[in-house]
């Protein structure tokens, strides 16, 4: 599968196979260590075995990456396809995973424009105005006050207000494209 990077459509879809295989081919490298170290020696008291025993960090922090990205699943390709034609004009975010000090919160699309972050998170269990409230201290710690903040788990809530949004700026309210760049690279700071 071709890389993906942070914020694009099938971003937590290509994390997912890059960990699995990852983990699976440092793993059976491990075993093909152990293995070879005892048929060599005819012990498992060998250096091959030290080996493999260091070469288990490496694996298993990729195990460890696969286990927190797997319960995330990627946007549905339809509803991206929505949103792009709905936010043709403006900034775009998707398949993020925000992670807080107290909590880790799904997040499918954020559309920015101006002073304004909305975000559509399908998944039931991310808490929408501990999302919220968090981007929005994280924007203000990083000199970008006066934004207004909104997660919606409605998904025709957020597409309509993401026409509008649209809307506002084809008829010719343009926002700084500068500062909208420097707020989504911020977002996509706080996501794994």
């Amino acid at each position: 599968m071709k890389k993906k990077e942070k914020g694009q459509p099938g971003y937590i879809k290509w994390r997912k196979e890059k960990y699995l295989t990852g983990t699976i081919a440092e793993f059976a490298v491990v075993i093909a260590l152990v293995v070879l170290g005892y048929v060599q020696t005819k012990t498992k008291l060998n250096l091959l075995t030290v080996v493999a025993a260091v070469g288990c960090l490496p694996a298993s922090k990729m195990l460890v990456e696969f286990i927190t990205i797997a319960p995330h699943q990627s946007i549905e390709k339809d509803i991206y396809q929505e949103i792009e034609a709905k936010a043709s004009l403006l900034k775009r975010v998707y398949d993020l995973v925000i992670t807080s000090p107290e909590k880790v919160m799904p997040v499918d699309a954020i559309v920015i424009s101006g002073h304004t972050v909305i975000g559509y998170a399908s998944n039931t269990k991310t808490d929408e105005i501990t999302c919220a409230r968090y981007l929005k201290d994280m924007l203000n710690a990083n000199h970008h006050e006066k934004m207004t903040v909104k997660i919606f788990h409605d998904y025709k809530a957020f597409l309509s207000r993401v026409e509008g949004m649209n809307n506002i700026v084809e008829v010719g309210h343009t926002e700084n494209v500068r500062e909208d760049r420097a707020v989504r690279k911020l977002i996509l700071s706080t996501c794994m």
